[in-house]
């Protein structure tokens, strides 16, 4: 073989070789998907509609108790009577690193007013389904996705989701998340939670 021949089929080797590399280029590529990171701040809709300063704003309330920080909240007023009805405030104002998944006045008033008045002139069915919304920890954002906690009560009630966007036992959408108070956590839910039998 030649100069030329033997120059043609290196440079047949040299292509053979090539063509293949370069064509990985074009496969598909696989990433991991990152997972999406937990907020470090408040996070949901009904955020907004918390004051900027004052009573019941993140600020103040940051600073009280969380039956008192609920008392001051014009979206927790029914669940700050429901505690009081049920003599829970000093209770939880005395407990400390607790996590309180707080209804809202949308959730109560989502009852029929027969569901209601039942619930409220009955303090130890109320009492039962206030303390299955408490958790004897401070749960973070990002214990959330697939949680499973111990409540008050003393069944479970389970968490989902990611991001910004989570439901409690399925039912219950996570409106306003990680209110921080004096001695708790707070998510506020919008639908009630009932206990199971």
């Amino acid at each position: 073989m030649g100069f030329m021949g033997k120059r043609m089929a290196e440079a047949a080797i040299a292509t053979a070789v090539v063509v293949p590399l370069s064509l990985g280029a074009f496969a598909p590529q696989t990433y991991a998907q990152e997972p999406v990171p937990s907020p470090t701040g408040t996070f949901g809709p009904d955020c907004s509609e918390l004051p900027k300063s004052g009573e019941g704003s993140a600020a103040t309330m940051a600073k009280q108790k969380v039956a008192d920080a609920a008392a001051g909240s014009r979206q927790l007023a029914q669940l700050s009577s429901a505690l009081t009805k049920a003599r829970l405030d000093n209770t939880l104002n005395q407990s400390n690193n607790i996590t309180l998944f707080a209804p809202t006045n949308h959730a109560f008033n989502s009852l029929s007013e027969a569901q209601r008045d039942s619930l409220l002139n009955d303090p130890d069915q109320l009492k039962k389904v206030l303390t299955y919304h408490v958790v004897d920890d401070n749960i973070t954002p990002g214990q959330l996705p697939n949680g499973s906690f111990k409540t008050l009560e003393g069944s479970e009630l389970t968490t989902s989701g990611s991001g910004t966007s989570y439901k409690v036992n399925d039912v219950a959408d996570v409106v306003c998340g990680n209110v921080t108070t004096a001695n708790a956590t707070v998510y506020f839910i919008d639908a009630l939670l009932i206990p199971p039998d």
